[in-house]
């Protein structure tokens, strides 16, 4: 019996009767423990309770839930089927509420609940709950094409292409802005789903964003969707156009000249907003010198300011496969903040002297004034690393020496921190190609050579440096914090793992990154590899800002923040501010209540809007693979099984799409699921498909619409067999057939349509919420 978990059940079973009064006695018997050490562990949870101000106790010496600790608020999570779940608590599991509970709240909306039916005491199944307000919706406005409508009670109406509220028809008032059939539009939501109209909404239309032929107008849809700005206001691109495109005179003052050192950018070849530039070198004690010269874009985002006030509201850049939506208008991302070659720049640099144990020993954060030798691209460098091509060393000649030492310096820094127990999760990205028109005709694998590799360990020792020195200057200031994993969720994973025969030994509750890395290592190579660390990927906390250093855990990093991209993170930019802010006015009990009270609101904001921007993302991407699987219905492809469900199988095609063999396809054989070993078992020929297992598959359908592509398998009678099914199962497998119950799906009624819409928005976690590979 862990505290923890009994503190949870003690307060479900007050917040289930808040009006009632409970002797510890009455408690003990609902959760059904008994004898003295129970009672005495409950003893100690009801005074943390109240210490809490969770519980109050009664004249009588009772215990009842404090009045005004009765409401539970949290994030409504919809289900096709008409219920939902609630996350109420970070660390216990949600509530359930019924289909009858939920007030007709959408997806993602903010509710008040209360418990109607406690936890089962030792289960790990969340209480039951009933939603009694919705307080914050999340869908205020829609957008999608316009068409006249047969309810002839409304002008119109809109197709929602969203998957999370695309069960629900949209209807069009008469009032404001008229529409014609074919244009793609706003609206503002006035009706929400409600006892009246439980499956459709209403609006008004406010804006004409295209038309449905228009090239791209499918990622403008999402962006709209996702509700990210998508244009600069007038008087942000004229604030922008009034600062000069080059370095005055009087900017330089102040400033350190670093003008003669060999600083390169390295990005990729279609990169326009260059904002970091990197120069090492090997110093005489046989250290290694490692500078990192990052835009000072805080310099021309003054406080305040028009540009600032906009950059806040994008929060970041965002990359949606044809385009780029960025953060800062494109005179200054791609002019006077882009570190452009040849060109006179100012900079905030982290100057670090370096180990041969990769230990940074000194470093020096400061104001600089630079100019780049070379626009390098990780192709080219990659030839001079990798391949050694003769004409890209020739073309370099005066680089070359500077990019071994930054090799030599790379494999120290990686070895430290895998030593240290970081978590690499070295994973190949897919970079959709698309035509003139935005139609996809190609999916490559972008592999991640030493230069991309290089440069990420150099900003992962700069964001680390930074972060370690203003803690220990004890000033106020943002981090980038990667926290604990929940106990519940690696233990979970931990009997995941024994599916794959792979026994982990270790307390969930005090997990390191080192026992996760030696996992990936356990299955390094093999088919199952992806698979585990995608899993591992989902057991862990998403990455985000804070005003605390709360430590980095994917990375095994007591410190850390983002310092090296100011042009497309709004956290860097208020990094570098800060920066100059202590740097100007010094440390002392007056300059650290600057930012005190401003930092937590900032941090959970550009939370929020990466978190957006990711999902944008991830939704633009799918919807693209999507779109190019339509073109290939019936070929054939090598795939791996990726997710084993009760509805069926997920499979990933090695350019990264995935899709769908629903259970009811699979029609050789009744399949059952195996939970212990989370596969798809015939009851009678035993064919088995597990996860990491290499299938063949062919393309059947794909709806654009909603990003779901569905795949039959080729040849299913060259499946491999176990013997994993329990005896019982063969008895049931003879009453099916007298039954002619066959096809293992015939109790489950979702369309594989929806089970790829549930799978992509609710297990899915990108790995850009981890931390974006450049860090």
């Amino acid at each position: 019996m862990q505290d923890n978990d009994l503190k949870k059940e003690i307060e479900n079973v007050l917040r289930t009767y808040p009006d009632n009064e409970f002797s510890v006695e009455k408690i003990a018997d609902v959760l059904r423990y008994h004898g003295s050490a129970a009672f005495k562990l409950i003893v100690q949870e009801l005074a943390a309770l109240e210490r809490d101000q969770l519980v109050i106790v009664t004249a009588d010496g009772k215990f009842q839930l404090n009045p005004d600790k009765q409401k539970l608020s949290g994030i409504f999570h919809a289900n096709d089927k008409g219920f939902g779940f609630v996350a109420y608590d970070e660390t216990a599991p949600d509530a359930f509420i019924a289909p009858d509970n939920t007030m007709n709240a959408l997806n993602g909306d903010t509710v008040d609940m209360e418990i109607v039916k406690p936890a089962d005491p030792g289960s790990d199944r969340g209480p039951e709950g009933k939603v009694t307000a919705i307080t914050d919706r999340k869908y205020k406005r829609v957008v999608g094409p316009f068409s006249r409508s047969e309810n002839r009670k409304y002008f119109g109406e809109v197709k929602l292409t969203d998957k999370k509220i695309a069960k629900y028809k949209f209807y069009i008032t008469d009032v404001g802005l008229k529409p014609t059939p074919g244009e793609v539009i706003t609206a503002q939501i006035v009706e929400y789903p409600n006892e009246a109209h439980p499956d459709y909404m209403v609006g008004i239309a406010d804006e004409v964003i295209g038309s449905v032929d228009d090239p791209g107008i499918d990622i403008l849809q999402i962006v709209y969707a996702h509700d990210i700005p998508a244009e600069f206001p007038e008087d942000v691109l004229q604030a922008a156009d009034a600062i000069p495109d080059h370095v005055t005179d009087e900017e330089k003052v102040g400033r350190e000249d670093i003008t003669d050192q060999d600083l390169v950018t390295i990005d990729g070849e279609s990169s326009k907003d260059l904002d970091d530039a990197v120069t090492a070198w090997k110093l005489p004690n046989g250290h290694y010198h490692l500078g990192v010269h990052i835009a000072d874009v805080s310099h021309y985002v003054k406080p305040g300011g028009l540009i600032d006030k906009e950059a806040y509201r994008r929060g970041t850049s965002v990359y949606l496969t044809d385009r780029v939506i960025p953060m800062l208008p494109r005179r200054l991302s791609n002019g006077i903040c882009s570190l452009n070659e040849g060109e006179l720049r100012l900079c905030m640099s982290c100057e670090m002297e370096i180990d041969q144990a990769g230990n940074v020993v000194k470093h020096r954060i400061h104001p600089s004034l630079m100019r780049s030798k070379a626009r390098m691209t990780y192709t080219a460098v990659n030839k001079i690393l990798e391949s050694h091509d003769q004409k890209t060393m020739d073309q370099y000649h005066e680089l070359v020496p500077m990019f071994e030492t930054m090799g030599e310096l790379h494999r120290i820094l990686y070895k430290h921190r895998h030593a240290r127990g970081a978590i690499d999760f070295d994973d190949n990205e897919a970079e959709i190609i698309v035509d003139e028109k935005g139609h996809p005709i190609d999916i490559k694998l972008r592999i991640r050579g030493l230069a991309e590799k290089m440069i990420e360990s150099f900003m992962l020792a700069a964001n680390e440096t930074v972060a370690k020195h203003y803690y220990e200057a004890h000033v106020p200031f943002i981090y980038r914090v990667h926290e604990q994993p929940d106990a519940d969720r690696i233990k979970t994973f931990f009997e995941t793992l024994t599916a794959f025969g792979i026994n982990v030994k270790g307390d969930p509750k005090h997990i390191t990154p080192k026992m996760l890395q030696n996992v990936l290592k356990r299955v390094a190579g093999k088919p199952e590899e992806m698979m585990v660390s995608v899993m591992l990927l989902r057991s862990l906390k998403q990455a985000r800002y804070a005003d605390q250093s709360l430590g980095h855990f994917g990375l095994a990093a007591p410190f850390y923040t983002h310092f090296t991209s100011p042009i497309r993170r709004y956290p860097d930019t208020m990094v570098h501010r800060m920066i100059h802010y202590y740097e100007d006015n010094g440390i002392n009990d007056e300059t650290k209540k600057k930012y005190v009270n401003v930092l937590d609101e900032i941090a959970t904001t550009t939370s929020e809007y990466e978190r957006r921007a990711v999902d944008a993302e991830r939704d633009t991407d799918a919807m693209k693979k999507a779109e190019y699987m339509n073109d290939h219905i019936g070929e054939e492809f090598d795939g791996v099984v990726s997710s084993v469900m009760k509805f069926g199988l997920f499979i990933e095609l090695p350019n990264t799409v995935e899709g769908l063999v629903h259970i009811s396809r699979m029609d050789d054989d009744y399949y059952q699921y195996v939970e212990q070993f989370m596969a798809l078992v015939g009851r009678r020929t035993h064919r088995t498909y597990k996860m990491g297992q290499p299938i063949r598959v062919k393309v059947i359908n794909v709806d654009v619409s909603q990003s779901a592509v569905d795949f039959d398998i080729v040849n299913p009678q060259e499946t491999p067999t176990s013997n994993y099914l329990p005896k019982e199962s063969y008895h049931r497998h003879n009453n099916d057939r007298r039954n002619n119950n066959h096809g293992g799906g015939a109790n489950i009624h979702f369309s594989s349509k929806q089970h790829q819409s549930n799978k992509n928005s609710k297990n899915s976690k990108s790995k850009k919420q981890f931390g974006r590979k450049r860090r």
